[in-house]
């Protein structure tokens, strides 16, 4: 949307704000809040497509980052131990443990890998379709605004200078006139 186009509201609102920064949205997209949640789980329908999204979401932040860290740095003691790095009296036995080892493998390995992946891939598709939704009506609004604005299109500007041009007086001359003669200055009736 050009600066022409925009209300005087609009207008205040750019200047306060400046341009969007991806600083402003960083934590929102990071740590999102359970309102943040909702507003996202309300923007689709269906039980399934809501489930998506919300996990899609949780996956997605630091918060999870931090756990799948964590559920991988426990198994590498036993790892380093095997590798001859560490001796096994170097970590807490229960580190060592093959029962915590098989668990942590069956977590990354099966159920982030196998489920969580395609969840995630369908709250990915679920937040492309609402976002093409979004960016197709946000063109289809561009788009009438232009049409408004063009001179020849029936309605908008062409209605407004059609009606000046009516209620003009006659010596005043056509607001839709041809431009000023190469001289700058209109010609002179006689």
């Amino acid at each position: 949307m050009t600066d022409a186009v925009m209300t005087d509201a609009a207008l205040d609102a750019k200047k306060k704000h400046g341009p969007v920064k991806t600083e402003r949205h960083l934590a929102k997209a990071l740590h999102p809040t359970p309102k943040v949640l909702r507003e996202a789980m309300g923007e689709v329908d269906g039980a399934n497509a809501k489930v998506a999204v919300l996990i899609t979401r949780l996956v997605g932040t630091m918060w999870c980052a931090y756990l799948f860290c964590l559920i991988a740095l426990v198994s590498l003691p036993a790892i380093l131990i095997e590798a001859g790095v560490l001796t096994a009296s170097d970590v807490p036995k229960v580190l060592t443990k093959p029962g915590l080892i098989l668990i942590v493998a069956w977590i990354a390995q099966t159920f982030i890998q196998l489920v969580l992946l395609s969840v995630i891939m369908v709250g990915q598709n679920v937040q492309s379709l609402a976002a093409d939704a979004r960016s197709a009506n946000t063109y289809k609004d561009a788009e009438t605004i232009l049409d408004r604005l063009d001179l020849h299109t029936q309605g908008g500007l062409k209605a407004i200078l059609d009606r000046i041009n009516e209620i003009a007086p006659p010596a005043a001359g056509s607001l839709a006139a041809s431009p000023p003669a190469a001289g700058g200055a209109a010609p002179q009736a006689s």
